[in-house]
C-alpha cells in the first residue's frame, strides 16, 4: 500500500509544478541580434523609405507647385540649417521640457482624481460625465479662455496641457479599476489593508494595464494641447517652440519650414512611444505572462 501512496504523492507534486508553470511568465529564447533588429527596426525604416520615395515621385511629377509641395531634399536642407545654427535643438528643448513637466503634473493630478472617481460612487455620478466630456473637448478650445484667464505666459500653456491630459489619465485609471476582480479587494480587506493600502497595493497594480493606456493617451493629449497653445500664443517671453516654428512657416508661406516642424513634432511623439511607453508596456505585460503580446 505504501507504493501507491508514494505514487499518488508524486503525481500531486507534478500536478502542482505544472500549475505553477502555467502561472509563471513564459521566458522567450533569444533568437539572435539580427532577427530582433529585423523585426523591430527594419519595418519602420522600410515604411519611412517608402514615404520619402512617394513624396519624391509626387514632387517630380509636379502635381502641385513648389511652394505647396517642396522636395524632400529641400526640407532636409531647412532642417539641417536649423540644426547647425542650434535653432532646431532650442526649439525641441522648449517644447519637450514643457510637455514633460505638464505631463508629470497631469499624472500627479489625474491619478488621485481617477482613484476617487472610481471608488466613490457619489463623486463618480457627479463628475464622471464631466471628465468624459472634457476628454472629448478639443484642446484648442481652451487656448482663448486660458489667455484671458492667465495672460500670455507659461502658466497659460501649462493650464492648456493640464486641461487636455488630466481627464484622459483619470478616465484610463477608472477603466483599469473597473476591470479589477472584486475578489482581489476582498482578499486585501481580509488581510487587513485599509483604503490607502488597498489602493496602493491592490488597486493600482491590478489596474496597471488600463492605467498605462490612460497614461499613453494622456501624453498624446498633452502633446497635442501644447502644440495648439504654442501655435496660437506667440511672444518673445515664451521662447520659440515647435508650435511657434510651425506658425512661423505659415506666416512666411514657407512650406519647407512647415513640413520640417511637422517632422520634428512627429519625431518627438515617436521617440517617446519607442523609448518610454513601449518598454514600460513590455515590462507590464511580461509580469502578467504576456511576453509575446507586444
Amino acid at each position: 500500500m505504501a507504493a501507491p501512496e508514494a505514487k499518488s504523492g508524486e503525481d500531486l507534486a507534478a500536478l502542482e509544478a505544472g500549475l505553477d508553470a502555467l502561472d509563471a511568465p513564459t521566458a522567450t529564447r533569444s533568437r539572435g541580434g539580427w532577427l530582433r533588429f529585423a523585426r523591430t527596426v527594419l519595418p519602420p525604416l522600410v515604411a519611412l523609405v517608402l514615404i520619402v520615395v512617394v513624396w519624391q515621385v509626387l514632387w517630380a511629377s509636379a502635381i502641385e507647385p513648389e511652394y505647396k509641395l517642396p522636395a524632400p531634399l529641400t526640407v532636409a536642407g531647412v532642417l539641417w540649417e536649423r540644426m547647425l545654427d542650434g535653432q532646431a535643438w532650442e526649439t525641441l528643448w522648449v517644447s519637450t521640457h514643457r510637455a514633460v513637466l505638464g505631463f508629470l503634473a497631469a499624472v500627479a493630478i489625474g491619478t488621485p482624481l481617477g482613484l476617487v472617481v472610481a471608488r466613490i460612487s457619489l463623486v463618480r455620478a457627479a463628475i464622471g460625465p464631466l471628465l468624459s466630456g472634457l476628454q472629448s473637448l478639443p484642446s484648442v478650445a481652451w487656448v482663448p479662455a486660458a489667455l484671458l484667464w492667465l495672460g500670455l505666459n507659461d502658466s497659460m500653456i501649462y493650464a492648456v496641457v493640464l486641461l487636455g491630459a488630466v481627464p484622459s489619465i483619470a478616465n484610463g485609471l477608472v477603466a483599469g479599476i473597473e476591470q479589477v476582480p472584486p475578489l482581489l479587494l476582498r482578499v486585501g480587506t481580509v488581510l487587513g489593508a485599509g483604503r490607502l493600502q488597498s489602493a496602493r497595493h491592490v488597486l493600482l497594480p491590478a489596474a496597471l494595464p488600463g492605467y498605462l493606456a490612460g497614461l499613453k493617451q494622456g501624453w498624446a493629449f498633452s502633446w497635442r494641447s501644447l502644440m495648439a497653445a504654442e501655435i496660437i500664443a506667440r511672444s518673445p517671453d515664451l521662447g520659440i517652440g515647435l508650435g511657434q516654428m510651425l506658425e512661423e512657416g505659415r506666416q512666411l508661406t514657407d512650406m519647407s519650414l512647415v513640413i520640417a516642424a511637422i517632422l520634428l513634432i512627429l519625431l518627438v511623439g515617436i521617440g517617446v512611444e519607442l523609448l518610454f511607453f513601449r518598454p514600460l508596456e513590455r515590462v507590464v505585460l511580461r509580469a502578467r505572462g504576456l511576453a509575446t503580446a507586444v
